[in-house]
């Protein structure tokens, strides 16, 4: 074999056989394939796709690549969401269902874009360490129940390379590249049962619902193929989700959640989501069942104590949990208010989004430092009656300049009417449908 030859077969729309893509992806993640001809096989495989055999074999190579955790027989699940903003789902949705009984392994980035990935908001408390090795975590799972680490260069090395190379060639929304780049992380992670949670809007990776299902569809295939239990929901993404947009405001609104003071949207998501996940693994009957479990687990707060089991274990102060108003905030904190009379229309989730970016809430590169104080808190959701001088929106920077050019920008994101309109519904549907 040689690339050159792999190169041209796929370019001429040809399958390759598993063994050819294995030998790639080696090769490649071995230093024996330059940048360049990689960068063409990716190029070709953007414009003529992979069918389902060379999906599942680029999944399996990519999850090769580097160490698979066994849990010994253990069922230990795992969520995936596509990103988007005011995404806090995961700092919520792990010790709800880790407090029902379910074992949680997650390796998560750190995030590009936006705001803060998952890891960014876990180390915005004091001490919060999210570097395991492999045996490590593995031990946190099985002793906790949950355990959430950040992405490790031994766990789908393979991936990573690639994933660069796809970033400054522009194949990066190819849906056969993604669902092997997401699904090769559940699979070495250990996971066996995994919830996807595909967003579509302005504010998500998947603008349209056609698209966001099409990826649903595929990762769901992929994932019985490779003999896992797989569900996908797709939800709605065209206005943040919850209130708080920022690394540590974010945090602070889980927490409140989990005390059972959260809004609306999130709860609704996550008990959704946690009961989806107790009947993909047989914990609960139906759809309906699973979700009056996890709604027993936020009420009792059973969720909130395995949250702070996991920042206790994995070395965070526990005092911030308690009391949030510990934690650092931003020097300047500026109202927006609403400039007339009438009902919220909608409130663009890509510009509240670019707006706590250049706060300085997310990264515009890979390698650029996040400050985790910033953020925006809307005051209101789309639906909402709202009066001249309503409170719509909070916003918390470190630079006068930037703040208030964020606080007219806010106003260009929250668009006013004079009529009232229908809110559009949260989750749009569920690959299988369960819901």
């Amino acid at each position: 074999m040689n690339a050159l030859d792999l190169i041209l077969k796929k370019r001429a729309g040809k399958s390759l056989a598993a063994e050819e893509i294995i030998w790639l992806v080696t090769n490649y993640t071995g230093g024996l394939i330059p940048d360049y001809q990689m960068a063409a096989f990716l190029m070709a495989t953007y414009f003529q796709g992979l069918n389902s055999k060379e999906t599942k074999a680029l999944t399996m190579a990519l999850a090769e690549s580097g160490e698979v955790i066994d849990f010994n027989s253990k069922e230990v699940v795992d969520k995936h969401s596509s990103g988007g903003v005011g995404d806090k789902t995961t700092l919520v949705l792990a010790p709800l269902v880790a407090a029902a009984g379910l074992n949680f392994a997650k390796f998560s980035g750190r995030g590009l874009g936006f705001t803060g990935g998952t890891i960014d908001k876990l180390e915005s408390i004091p001490g919060f360490c999210t570097n395991f090795n492999t045996s490590q975590f593995k031990k946190h799972v099985l002793e906790h129940g949950l355990a959430i680490a950040a992405q490790s260069d031994k766990i789908t090395p393979a991936d990573g390379k690639i994933y660069s190379l796809r970033d400054v060639t522009g194949t990066v929304d190819n849906v056969s590249l993604i669902a092997s780049s997401i699904m090769a992380k559940k699979i070495a992670g250990g996971a066996q049962a995994i919830l996807l949670d595909v967003k579509a809007g302005k504010g998500a990776f998947m603008k349209s619902k056609e698209e966001a299902f099409q990826l649903a569809e595929t990762m769901v295939r992929l994932g019985k193929d490779l003999k896992r239990d797989v569900v996908a929901v797709v939800s709605n993404m065209n206005q943040p989700l919850g209130m708080a947009i920022g690394n540590i405001l974010e945090v602070k609104e889980a927490i409140q959640t989990l005390q059972g003071k959260g809004p609306q949207d999130l709860v609704f998501l996550c008990v959704t989501l946690g009961g989806l996940l107790l009947t993909l693994t047989g914990k609960a009957r139906n759809i309906e069942e699973g979700k009056e479990i996890i709604n027993e687990v936020l009420v009792k707060g059973k969720g909130f104590r395995k949250f702070e089991e996991m920042v206790i274990a994995q070395g965070g102060d526990a005092s911030y949990i308690h009391d949030p108003e510990l934690f650092p905030q931003a020097t300047y904190v500026l109202e927006v208010n609403a400039p007339l009379d009438g009902f919220i229309s909608s409130i663009d989730a890509y510009k509240i989004g670019k707006i706590a970016m250049d706060l300085g809430a997310g990264r515009k590169e890979k390698n650029a430092k996040i400050d985790h104080t910033v953020g925006v808190v809307l005051n209101r959701k789309v639906g909402d009656k709202v009066s001249k001088g309503t409170k719509l929106a909070t916003v918390h920077g470190n630079d006068k300049n930037v703040i208030k050019e964020a606080a007219t920008d806010i106003l260009q994101a929250i668009n006013i009417s004079d009529i009232s309109v229908e809110k559009e519904p949260l989750i749009i549907g569920c690959v299988p449908p369960l819901l």
